[in-house]
């Protein structure tokens, strides 16, 4: 149990930082604000679960899509870890990283009927960034209570973004524009060290293979 909880520990906090629910409320509200608030509980909704089932997907088939292309794992933590990283720079210059979207997507995007799975649910909640940490954490996860952590931590990350996205707009007025840039540049600080360890790790086990 106490595994479980320390894998948690380590999962959360990285998963949370890349999602960063606050920071996808201004283009939450952009593409869905003009609508009536109820429509807006029902996107912030589908969006989640998209989200959900995106990242329970590939945190559940993880390793098999690795075997099936074949990647190895120490491999794709180096190749995540960069990812993350440049992703992490963006983040603490409180700049959205056209990884994850850019604008001509979400200028494209205002002019659907449907914004909640593409691109609230992705690629704004779970990019490849999101994807590759789930997987990376997948991959890391030997024993059933890891993997119940790492589900748990997805749950979790989602359930508070669906929060955060049907209260957007008292978000907005409760942190202000420099309150979210300060709370981006904080998880992009925490996923720059997250980025960090997952590209020692794959170095040091891709030396152990050598």
């Amino acid at each position: 149990m106490s595994g479980a909880l320390g894998f948690f520990t380590l999962c959360f906090p990285s998963l949370f930082s890349i999602v960063d629910p606050i920071a996808c409320v201004p283009v939450f509200l952009a593409l869905a604000g003009g609508e009536h608030r109820l429509s807006q509980r029902a996107i912030a909704v589908r969006a989640s679960l998209t989200a959900l089932i995106v990242l329970l997907l590939f945190a559940a088939t993880g390793t098999a899509i690795f075997h099936f292309f074949g990647i190895t794992i120490p491999a794709f933590k180096v190749a995540g870890g960069i990812l993350l990283f440049t992703m992490a720079l963006e983040m603490m210059r409180a700049k959205t990283s056209p990884v994850r979207t850019t604008p001509e997507e979400t200028s494209e995007a205002q002019h659907k009927d449907d914004v909640a799975i593409v691109p609230l649910g992705i690629p704004i909640l779970s990019g490849p960034g999101a994807i590759a940490t789930a997987m990376m954490w997948s991959a890391r996860a030997q024993e059933v209570g890891e993997k119940v952590a790492l589900y748990a931590s997805i749950v979790l990350v989602v359930a508070i973004a669906l929060v955060t996205l049907i209260f957007g707009s008292r978000v907005v007025r409760f942190f202000g524009k420099t309150g979210i840039n300060v709370i981006s540049r904080i998880m992009g600080l925490i996923l720059a060290a997250t980025a960090a360890q997952f590209v020692i790790d794959g170095v040091r086990e891709a030396m152990r293979v050598v």
